[in-house]
């Protein structure tokens, strides 16, 4: 006897599971289905001519002991006398199926699943979130009496055939989270990521959605896998017409053999169902993240709601400021500048410590450097400090140089394809940016950086670490064997250890920019850094999509340099200010050399991010359908819907010799609101000084509102829209919307 259907519903979204055939079949997963349900076992499939006689299921576990022809969910094998190859092919059968109590809220359930034959037991949970995203993971154990090698276990949801069209990100460093989508057809598309990290080109974000689906409109069913290692993500596509949608950790050969009663756990596969487009999908998300109790504080520090750690302060990063120049001098005038500013925390990166004059020494040895700092950090420190600032510190904890202390005395502690260390004829990876990585999973080298990275937080007031990663972790391996998996894991402890002891510390992730941005790092992290470009242009898109899933609050959006260091660009402040008001905001730039303009707008959207940060990093984040592809309008606007924040981008030439009107989406069709221009005003535009950026308009007479702003209920503001003005190509215009 088979348990009762299971039907999981929250805010709008519903799965139905059916166990009727043996196996946990979902039936459904998308639009929310009431409370009255057929009979569901008169669904079952058609069995056609040239097939198996029953009907396939593909169930949570797709197997070919079910028939299922595409991409299986269980892989793996027993070794019998040497020989390997045995237990092959699991049927994996529901024996429970449960409802628990959710401590969050929502719905959740856990299916068991086993083959006492092949000695294999599988635990699935599934938790519907109160704000709709769905979580589902495996727990495979070994109740056999001999070892099992597991293969892969996938993650997969079924999406319906009107599906018909998937989007994508892709990327590489300096040019992450870059949209790509095609049609579907019939086969197996993958991809895969091999960089022992998330990597700069893997997929936040996979989604099947129906015909032209886009930001507002469509159906769209997508899936993000919460895991910092080495992955799959992938759509099997079946000659009968199903589609899965589904990811799986990317296991090296022989990576997971379990002993008898040992488990192996997924990472989680994070789902969301949206009828209102991509945005509806980003909601999920946004729900789920600020409902955490470890989320940041989205509001202000003066009185207003929040989470549970700090309003996101204005950041001074020094890294494209002084590089490796690391002499307190310079450093303290680029501290009083950043105070005059309204700057809140100052972060010093890289070249701190001992042996750091440049990128190919002193990794690991996490001391600092007494020939640069002979009173230690200190006195950098109080000097920031008495200024009103927090001070931050870089690291890069799972990083070594061979010239390092560390690495001339534990040569064994460096990661490599051979069983013993390069010290002893073992064959060492490609260097990357002339650095190897620390094994952390060798319990000794665990605790060194622990203790390194302890004795640095409790000796010195940091309150911040912008945690590095600069390397894929290729030919990744544990005394001979590949050891990706372990090493995530024992950086998650590592995070997860400091994090206890400090909880009052903040810690970015960042991965030489965006290659380590997923939830499975977020769980222990307080922002990432989504790229190490910090060119407007490019970061418009790298950051409009880093947000399909992650709030602005959690996404470092920095001011760079008039002159781009990483694309050689040259944008004027008010763009590179407006791209970086929305997201966690920052300056990254030698802020010494900025022109006296420069420094009047960046005073201006340091107190415009002051005012509106709990509007920011709390209100729902929207995107406008637009014809014009080089013109976008986004924004953010408050739950209740009583006030916004817009920005009107030009991207490149546009077809048309004016933008037209533009509809502002989210707002309150019964409510009346004012829309007014915040940047850039008659106070941003260009002084008659020589160098100083050409006017942003190119226009005779702007738009009539422009000046003192206009009047309507939110329904005319979203069908009828307001007339855009001229902008030059990569420029843009703030508008700030009010409920009046």
């Amino acid at each position: 006897m088979y348990p009762s259907p299971l039907h999981l519903r929250s805010a709008g979204t519903s799965l139905l599971l059916a166990f009727h055939t043996g196996e946990a079949q979902v039936v459904h997963w998308g639009a929310d289905l009431g409370s009255e349900l057929p009979d569901l076992e008169l669904l079952g499939a058609p069995v056609p001519h040239s097939a198996l006689d029953t009907p396939i299921v593909g169930g949570l576990l797709p197997q070919a002991s079910s028939g299922w022809l595409g991409r299986p969910g269980p892989r793996g094998q027993r070794s019998d006398g040497g020989v390997p190859g045995f237990a092959f092919s699991p049927a994996l059968r529901v024996v429970s199926a449960e409802r628990v109590p959710a401590q969050n809220g929502g719905d959740t359930a856990v299916v068991l699943h086993s083959d006492p034959e092949a000695g294999l037991e599988v635990r699935t949970m599934l938790h519907l979130n109160p704000g709709g995203l769905l979580e589902l993971s495996h727990a495979l154990t070994n109740t056999g009496d001999t070892p099992y090698q597991l293969d892969e276990l996938g993650l997969v949801l079924p999406v319906p055939g009107d599906a018909v069209e998937l989007l994508d990100l892709t990327g590489r460093w300096c040019r992450e989270n870059h949209p790509q989508r095609h049609q579907i057809a019939q086969g197996t598309w993958v991809r895969s990521g091999r960089h022992g990290r998330t990597g700069h080109d893997s997929s936040l974000l996979v989604a099947a959605g129906t015909a032209g689906f886009a930001n507002r409109s469509g159906r769209v069913w997508a899936v993000h896998f919460g895991w910092s290692g080495n992955h799959e993500q992938y759509l099997d596509s079946l000659a009968d017409g199903r589609r899965m949608l589904g990811a799986a950790e990317l296991l090296g050969p022989g990576e997971i053999v379990l002993a008898s009663g040992a488990s192996y756990a997924t990472p989680v596969l994070y789902a969301a169902y949206s009828d209102r487009g991509v945005d509806g999908v980003t909601e999920r998300f946004y729900d789920w993240f600020r409902a955490r109790p470890q989320h940041v504080r989205t509001q202000s520090a003066d009185g207003e709601r929040g989470g549970s750690g700090k309003a996101r302060p204005v950041v001074l990063n020094t890294w494209e400021a002084v590089y490796f120049d690391h002499r307190i001098e310079p450093l303290i005038e680029l501290a009083e500048s950043a105070a005059e500013l309204g700057v809140e925390r100052f972060v010093l990166d890289d070249g701190w410590f001992r042996g750091r004059r440049d990128d190919h020494a002193g990794l690991g040895d996490w001391f600092v450097d007494e020939t640069l700092w002979p009173e230690g950090l200190t006195p950098l420190i109080d000097a920031v400090n008495s200024r009103g600032m927090e001070f931050g510190l870089w690291v890069e904890p799972e990083m070594v140089n061979l010239d390092s202390d560390v690495a001339r005395a534990h040569p064994d502690w460096i990661v490599g394809p051979a069983a013993k260390s390069h010290k002893d004829g073992g064959r060492l990876p490609l260097e990357w940016r002339n650095q190897h990585i620390i094994d952390l999973a060798n319990p000794q080298a665990w605790q060194y950086i622990y203790e390194r990275i302890d004795a640095l937080l409790r000796e010195n007031n940091i309150a911040y670490l912008k945690w590095d990663q600069n390397r894929d972790l290729t030919e990744h391996g544990h005394r001979g064997r590949p050891s990706v998996h372990e090493q995530t894991l024992a950086a998650y402890r590592l995070f997860d250890a400091l994090k206890a002891a400090h909880p009052h510390v903040e810690i970015e992730s960042c991965s030489s920019g965006g290659a380590r941005v997923d939830l499975g790092i977020l769980q222990r992290t307080d922002r990432v850094w989504a790229s190490d470009c910090n060119d407007a242009l490019e970061r418009q898109t790298i950051q409009r999509w880093t947000q399909a899933v992650l709030p602005p609050e959690l996404v470092g959006a920095h001011v760079g340099p008039t002159h781009s260091h990483t694309t050689g660009r040259t944008h004027d402040i008010t763009f590179r200010a407006i791209t970086a008001l929305f997201g966690h905001f920052g300056m990254e730039w030698d802020i010494r050399q900025a022109t006296e303009r420069e420094r009047i707008v960046l005073k201006r959207i340091i107190s415009i991010y002051k005012e509106h940060r709990g509007l920011l990093h709390s209100g729902v984040r929207v995107h406008a359908d637009l014809g014009e592809p080089q013109l976008r309008l986004h924004g953010v606007v408050a739950q209740d819907r009583s006030e916004a924040l817009f920005a009107a981008v030009v991207l490149a030439s546009i077809a048309a010799e004016v933008p037209g009107r533009v509809g502002i989406p989210g707002l309150d069709p019964e409510r009346t609101y004012k829309v007014e221009a915040l940047m850039p005003t008659s106070a941003d535009l260009p002084v008659t000084v020589e160098g100083d950026a050409a006017s942003p308009f190119v226009q005779i007479q702007p738009p009539a509102w422009l000046d003192g702003g206009l009047t309507a209920s939110g329904r005319f503001l979203t069908e009828v829209g307001l007339p855009l003005p001229v902008l030059r190509p990569e420029h843009a215009l703030l508008l700030k919307v009010s409920a009046v």
